[in-house]
């Protein structure tokens, strides 16, 4: 018995004013198939899921053009109301979660159970109350098909990262008429057993007869989850082809459209000048939740690159956070002899401190902004740059010439993708936010970078370009870089020394040559080492 199609793009093509970002797409999608769906950022991978699932900034900028056919019929979605109600669903890259609402509110958001009572007889049923037992069970139930431990009494502000990806995902499933599913990175948050936890929930879901429609730039889960791969490359499809015709460098490559067999290849740079030490940390505390530190000290010498490794929820996001007062925090703190006050956010960036955040959207970036202004924010607002005098000196105005020439270069030197300087940032691709975060720290000249998982989210040929940058500015500026990643690979491919962290504690600082098993020691808590010194 031949496959029932579910879904077919036929000649689907986009522009955002004179900027053509998809061209001609054709894909078709079975159900119960899994559909990879890869890309560089910028590629035109989120354009194209805004048309399917009837974005509003799609009609806003003047629609698209070709057709969709969802099991044989035509549709052209006026809103996302519309696309859920044809039973699509789609966990977006970024969360959309209520934080002070529990898990099991969020998972039941706008479709929650009710109890009947009289008064809805005289009023209607805006007096039915909230049937808080059946909303249990079915958040329960849903996070019980991803066979993951979370508790729906949880508030979602005391989740660690990866849990709110998995409350996403359970929101998705408790969707009774859900025939396809988007999920755009929804791994990149989460550490490998998680990751692997979602995988085999996803098999699960397909062979309910659910399609799936998987964006990730983790290539080798699109190879050992999907039936089908497709390659966007500027907003056309390269190749269409399945994972036993392909492997992940020939899908790299023709991402990227160029060999980046060595793309995390370790390159020794001659002569490493570093210095004495920088940056002190002792007895560290930080409440994070989710990422919480319980006893952390380590040094950071000067033009070092350090790296803090480990695994989700054991604590290595918090002790960036910690130092730029992000949250509550305890323990001493000293840079270049002076100290730093902890819970005073500017006492760290007025030392020299600057950080570029995991959370990029909700502490990061000026969504509604455009780029050039958020590259030059932090500079303008700390340091007083970019500002000429008017009137003799009496008053400053901004320097918009000054302004818009350093995004350009900015734009050229981390190949930022937009339309122009001038572009509102929340129109770009998640990596390419990732890289105006990055080159906004950069611009304020800092001393000190804490960088939090500076790749998470985008593309292999983007990756090697943030992480060629960071070298960059540390071997030309010497900025002195501690760099936070669950990528340990990426880790030791830059990093002079790497401090894993477990259960909130330092389990010990390798050189970053050590072999990847001693690391792994590290990681599992199996062992706890001393400081070794190459």
């Amino acid at each position: 018995m031949a496959p029932e199609q579910l879904l077919r793009m036929k000649g689907v093509s986009k522009s955002y004013y004179r900027n053509k970002v998809l061209r001609n797409v054709d894909f078709t999608l079975d159900k119960g198939q899994i559909l990879g769906l890869v890309g560089e950022n910028g590629a035109g991978k989120s354009t194209l899921m805004n048309i399917l699932f009837g974005m509003t900034v799609i009609h806003e900028t003047g629609g698209y053009e070709g057709s969709i056919l969802i099991e044989g019929k035509k549709v052209r979605f006026d809103s996302p109301f519309d696309a859920l109600k044809a039973g699509i669903g789609m966990v977006h890259q970024e969360f959309s979660l209520i934080p002070g609402f529990s898990v099991a509110e969020n998972v039941v958001l706008n479709r929650e159970s009710t109890n009947y009572n009289f008064l809805v007889e005289a009023f209607g049923d805006r007096l039915r109350t909230l049937d808080h037992g059946a909303m249990l069970e079915r958040s329960q139930k849903a996070i019980d098909k991803l066979k993951v431990t979370l508790d729906p009494n949880t508030l979602i502000s005391e989740l660690p990262v990866g849990y709110k990806q998995f409350t996403e995902i359970a929101r998705e499933i408790d969707k009774e008429n859900t025939k396809l599913l988007v999920l755009d990175e929804p791994t990149a948050t989460l550490t490998e057993s998680e990751a692997e936890i979602l995988l085999a929930s996803m098999r699960r879901l397909a062979g309910l007869g659910i399609s799936i429609i998987f964006i990730s730039h983790r290539l080798q889960e699109i190879i050992d989850v999907c039936d089908k791969i497709v390659v966007l490359r500027d907003g056309e499809v390269v190749c269409n082809t399945t994972p036993s015709e392909t492997d992940i460098m020939c899908i790299a490559t023709l991402m990227v459209g160029r060999d980046i067999s060595t793309a995390f290849a370790r390159n020794e740079p001659s002569g490493r000048n570093i210095g004495e030490p920088i940056l002190s940390v002792d007895h560290l505390w930080v409440d994070m939740p989710g990422e919480t530190v319980r006893d952390v000290s380590f040094e950071v010498r000067e033009r070092e690159i350090f790296g803090i490794g480990g695994l989700a929820g054991q604590g290595k996001l918090g002790v960036a956070n910690g130092i730029m007062g992000m949250f509550p925090a305890g323990g001493n703190v000293t840079f270049l002899g002076q100290p730093i006050t902890l819970n005073e956010p500017t006492s760290a960036l007025k030392a020299g401190i600057s950080a570029v955040y995991e959370d990029r959207r909700g502490v990061g970036l000026l969504l509604e902004e455009p780029t050039s202004w958020n590259i030059i924010f932090t500079a303008l607002q700390m340091q007083g740059r970019f500002l000429k005098p008017i009137l003799g000196g009496l008053a400053n105005i901004r320097d918009e010439v000054a302004i818009s020439q350093c995004a350009k270069d900015y734009i050229k030197l981390l190949n930022i993708k937009c339309v122009n300087e001038n572009q509102r940032v929340q129109d770009l691709s998640g990596g390419n936010q990732q890289k105006v975060c990055l080159a906004k720290a950069f611009e304020t000249r800092p001393r000190l970078l804490f960088v939090a998982e500076p790749t998470r989210g985008i593309d292999v040929g983007a990756k090697k370009m943030v992480l060629d940058a960071l070298k960059k500015y540390n071997e030309e500026y010497g900025t002195t870089i501690v760099m936070v990643s669950s990528e340990l690979e990426e880790l030791r491919s830059i990093c002079d020394r790497i401090a894993i962290v477990d259960s909130g504690h330092i389990a010990g600082i390798l050189p970053a040559t050590a072999p990847s098993t001693e690391f792994g020691i590290l990681m599992l808590g199996v062992e706890k080492h001393e400081e070794k010194v190459s």
